[in-house]
């Protein structure tokens, strides 16, 4: 139900790794835009972005990193190529490849791919046929000139990054090799959600979250009689219960369609503890990193709103989510917090706040 997340990988001094790095180009450039067509509603409970002074610096930082990597040049290196032109031959070397899939691997439009092909067919670099499966469309390969001049590439941006890599420590090239795999999802996250809106529930959304709760749990064998939370009598007034002090819930919601929700409530009898609680999402939005970023502003609201812990109950068939929730930060009960009265649920958890 929940997406699974990135595992960094070791680091290479290939020009696989140089392209992973060099791909906060588009970071730069699609982050803003991606990020601004997931409208969220102003509340004063909602997280909406990151800080504002954590935006300015790290704008600041991805804009210094480009420029010191000689994205901006004209040409990449001292060889005659542009930097989109490289990233076009460096993709060309692993597989021969449409301009669409081209412009996708890329994350350009197809325009901007079209004048690269242009650009390597006319030097000699790159050659096109008809697709052996649709002769309605073209599949590009390097020539021998091509694959001569990957390997100097190659070969220079390898330089490159051992210049680079000779003024840190091993660990820290992992810190930023780990940090870099972060920041790369997250782009590609926020690019993924646009056209989601995050908002808080209201009781006109009562029966189109009821829906997605009893759609994804009966997708998932979560029966009412055997004591999941699609068995709660209040499953259709939740307008009413997150209204109550401590408490809120927020809804997803894509071109009209409400696909997902999660909230926050008092654990009852516990003093200082929340409970995460009706985390669902239909498969449409799933995959793209909004269980994480609406779990996050959860986790903050709790915060805010002065909450120690958060205690939350799942079972072993939401295998993805389990993975979530110890990914934030949740530790294994040995056993139950209060009466939920969902017994099935047979994995209780923990988050300290204050950490």
């Amino acid at each position: 139900m929940l997406q699974a997340q990135l595992k960094p990988a070791n680091l290479v001094v290939t020009y696989n790794q140089t392209y992973s790095a060099m791909a906060l180009t588009n970071a730069v450039s699609t982050q803003g835009s991606a990020i601004m067509a997931t409208q969220v509603k102003p509340t004063p409970q909602t997280r909406q972005t990151a800080e504002p002074d954590s935006s300015t610096e790290l704008r600041h930082l991805s804009r210094y990193l480009v420029r010191n990597l000689g994205m901006l040049n004209a040409a990449f290196g001292d060889l005659p190529l542009s930097p989109v032109q490289a990233h076009t031959l460096f993709e060309l070397g692993k597989q021969p490849l449409t301009i669409k899939e081209l412009a996708c691997k890329l994350s350009i439009d197809k325009s901007n791919a079209s004048r690269a092909i242009k650009h390597l067919v006319d030097k000699n670099l790159a050659h096109s046929q008809i697709h052996p499966r649709d002769n309605r469309c073209l599949v590009v390969q390097l020539t021998p000139a091509g694959k001569k001049l990957l390997v100097k590439l190659d070969t220079q941006q390898n330089q490159l990054f051992q210049e680079i890599l000779a003024q840190l420590t091993s660990a820290q090239t992992s810190q930023i090799e780990e940090a870099l795999m972060l920041y790369n999802q997250a782009v590609h996250n926020a690019k993924q959600q646009s056209g989601c809106q995050i908002r808080q529930a209201t009781a006109q959304d009562d029966a189109a979250i009821a829906k997605v709760i009893r759609d994804v749990s009966a997708e998932y064998g979560l029966t009412a009689d055997k004591g999941y939370g699609v068995a709660d009598p209040t499953l259709d007034c939740l307008s009413q219960i997150y209204s109550q002090a401590g408490a809120n819930y927020w809804i997803i919601e894509l071109e009209g369609r409400i696909l997902g929700g999660a909230g926050i409530a008092p654990l009852a009898n516990n003093d200082g503890i929340c409970e995460l609680q009706k985390m669902y999402f239909m498969p449409e939005i799933r995959g793209k990193g909004l269980a994480t970023r609406l779990a996050l502003m959860a986790l903050d609201f709790a915060r805010e709103t002065g909450y120690q812990g958060c205690y939350l109950e799942t079972t072993a068939v939401l295998n993805e989510a389990v993975k979530l929730y110890e990914k934030l930060g949740f530790v294994h009960l040995s056993a139950p917090l209060g009466n939920t009265g969902h017994d099935a649920c047979e994995i209780p958890m923990l988050l300290e706040l204050n950490q």
